[in-house]
């Protein structure tokens, strides 16, 4: 893809299940006709929300084919890689590019807590091995390792590692990425409760969650930070805030798919060892987004300014 970029509005899809527990194509293609229709940028799979560490090998191929073809090239689609050893990191990154991905996204080693020059090996390794532009996903709050501002410098010769998912939740790493290394990493917010904040500071995008149900919002808001329309963004943002917070739990997929399911946009089903949520804690969620619903904001413009 000749004109790709690490920007806008890049959904983690989840995967939809049905009752079985097998994959429902036809759920998963609802749902990303409309983030396309929205005006997502990108499509990025096999992330935590896609329940990648539950899916087959095939089945990721299937999901990737069909989000190809679905796109028809109109928008990057992004392949996440989370493997155990440097070797099958590879295999996937290379298969992922035979098979048409126009973008990775990188976690550090699963399972083994590396050190920073193992971590840096590890990524330089795979943007050896492919073509493709790479994503490092910068999140040591859920995966314990972070990569700092001189490990990245030790990725800068690597010319596909262009781009870094910021979720340390420090808003001010913005701006410590930008005032080290100016435009040469982009910079996507990936944590949903400080999106805008992050925008603001100069990320360049959001590897959204809460996206998946509500996509119109969530690119609405990207939009109008990025044109300088605070007030209407600060507005949606305020709103969605309480079920942003849903994406920051150990549940998230669980409570996302719920909202899915209200917006009308999934099936529900998790695959174990996720189980769907049950007592005090269903009735919680269902009540954040029953208001949430009551109060959506409507007759949002924002596509005027595309």
């Amino acid at each position: 893809m000749k004109d790709f970029k690490w920007e806008g509005v890049m959904p983690a899809t989840t995967t939809q299940f049905d009752a079985q527990g097998n994959l429902d194509l036809d759920a998963f293609k609802h749902n990303l006709s409309h983030q396309i229709k929205a005006g997502v940028h990108g499509i990025i799979l096999g992330g935590t929300l896609g329940e990648a560490s539950t899916l087959t090998a095939q089945e990721k191929q299937q999901l990737l084919a069909t989000t190809l073809e679905q796109v028809e090239g109109k928008i990057p689609v992004i392949m996440n890689i989370a493997e155990q050893s440097t070797q099958e990191a590879i295999r996937l990154a290379q298969q992922a590019e035979s098979e048409g991905a126009n973008g990775l996204m990188l976690l550090p080693p699963m399972r083994y807590k590396a050190t920073d020059h193992e971590t840096v090996a590890y990524f330089a390794s795979i943007a050896s091995s492919t073509q493709l532009p790479i994503m490092i996903y910068n999140n040591p709050v859920d995966y314990k390792i972070e990569v700092t501002l001189e490990m990245f410098a030790a990725l800068e010769s690597h010319q596909n590692i262009t781009a870094v998912k910021e979720s340390t939740r420090d808003v001010t790493n913005v701006t410590r990425m930008i005032n080290r290394f100016g435009e040469r990493f982009k910079i996507l917010c990936g944590v949903d409760t400080i999106a805008m904040e992050t925008l603001l500071m100069g990320a360049n995008g959001w590897v959204a969650g809460l996206v998946d149900a509500f996509p119109e919002e969530t690119v609405a808001i990207y939009t109008y930070c990025k044109i300088g329309e605070i007030e209407k963004a600060r507005s949606i943002f305020r709103w969605f805030l309480p079920l942003l917070e849903l994406d920051i739990s150990p549940q998230l997929v669980q409570n996302i798919k719920l909202c899915e399911v209200a917006t009308g946009l999934g099936t529900g089903h998790v695959r174990p060892p996720r189980l769907p949520l049950q007592g005090k804690e269903w009735e919680r969620i269902q009540a954040i987004i029953k208001k949430g619903l009551a109060s959506r904001p409507k007759e949002l413009d924002y596509k005027k300014y595309v």
